[in-house]
């Protein structure tokens, strides 16, 4: 009996695997025939973009239709890339589906010029070539690139602040004034206002603003007070003391020109194994986290060093999971009761340096990064 079972199921085997493969076999195998070919604008027309029309048309771009051999719905990708380059770094500038042209607005052109390293008020050459596809397959690109010049503004979004970094041997960097040198974290109200909560090692530190250079500086004073070095021929304030290792709160008011420093309890912080970066103006949008790099110095203390990101809403999450989160709703920087919500960060398209602090959910993200 056993064996008329097993020789039933061999033959329903071989049965469904001969039905398998007749199936495929029978399929119709839908090739390229025809490639698309961009028609308009004319070659070699030239653009100076300007940031006050950034959401203006720049050019409607039209080509000739794909053709394969089936009637396929054929989707279109616009990619645009430096005169003479292979488009294996192309920028993707607009989509359809089926339509066989589209408009550029001046401020995805720009943006697309800027990522391929252009120059800003320097007329470039640039290649366009439009590449079609069914659901993924069968791809095709343009035999010839049509070449335009464009003139590109600089694409920095707007940043009116003053970012500050600690310097000295109490901090991650030492007395080394541009070794990735840890900054504070700015209010989202109050432009004025910073602060840090992490850990300090014995020692001392003073705060500089740019990187690399010793002034301007804020060092302290008597009273609570901040002393500030303008340049570098004014004099050296003192530093803040930190006379035994641990966590601290070091705050400051650039305007009132006052500073606390206290102790922190972080025996009861949670640690984590991953803290990243999610949204829709992410790489990797809702569906998973961007991971930042963990401090060495400070395990609360997350970074990432330049990170492409479009327009869009950002949130930070620990362990790719949304057990624990962290948003915010102001742009750029914020910590807790000051512009801080559960909410999701507002990003604008830029590169931008990342900074998250898991201890306070404090964010600091600066912008136009190269």
């Amino acid at each position: 009996m056993k064996n008329i079972t097993k020789s039933v199921i061999a033959l329903f085997a071989v049965l469904a695997l001969s039905c398998s493969v007749e199936d495929v076999e029978d399929r119709p195998v839908i090739q390229g025939i025809d490639t698309p070919e961009l028609v308009a604008p004319e070659n070699d027309k030239a653009y100076v973009l300007l940031e006050d029309n950034a959401e203006e048309v720049a050019e409607r771009f039209v080509w000739t239709k794909a053709t394969y051999d089936g009637n396929v719905e054929i989707g279109y990708k616009l990619l645009i890339d430096v005169k003479g380059g292979d488009f294996t770094k192309a920028v993707e500038i607009g989509g359809t589906s089926g339509a066989t042209q589209i408009e550029v607005t001046v401020k995805t052109l720009n943006n697309a010029i800027i990522a391929l390293g252009g120059t800003p008020d320097v007329l470039g050459s640039y290649d366009v070539k439009v590449m079609s596809s069914l659901a993924g397959m069968e791809k095709m690109m343009s035999e010839t690139p049509l070449t335009i010049l464009v003139n590109p503004y600089t694409g920095l979004i707007p940043y009116a602040f003053t970012d500050w970094y600690f310097v000295g041997d109490a901090t991650a960097s030492g007395w080394n004034n541009n070794n990735n040198n840890q900054p504070l974290f700015r209010s989202g109200t109050n432009p004025s206002l910073y602060q840090f909560t992490g850990f300090f090692k014995a020692g001392a530190f003073k705060l500089i603003s740019t990187p690399g250079q010793w002034a301007p500086m804020y060092g302290k004073g008597d009273n609570g007070a901040i002393v500030a070095r303008p340049t570098e021929a004014d004099s050296d304030p003192s530093s803040f003391e930190i006379a035994t290792e641990g966590y601290y709160t070091f705050t400051m008011n650039t305007e009132t020109l006052k500073y606390t420093l206290v102790t922190y309890n972080a025996a009861a912080a949670a640690t984590f194994t991953t803290v990243g970066i999610i949204g829709d103006s992410t790489p990797l949008k809702w569906d998973a986290s961007t991971a930042l790099t963990q401090s060495t110095f400070n395990s609360h203390v997350w970074s990432i060093n330049v990170l492409p990101l479009n327009d869009g809403k950002a949130k930070f999450r620990a362990n790719n999971a949304w057990d624990v989160n962290w948003g915010g709703n102001t742009a750029f920087s914020a910590f807790p009761n000051n512009g801080t919500s559960g909410g999701d960060l507002p990003v604008a398209k830029s590169k931008y340096k990342i900074y998250f602090n898991d201890l306070d959910g404090s964010y600091l993200m600066i912008p136009n990064q190269k």
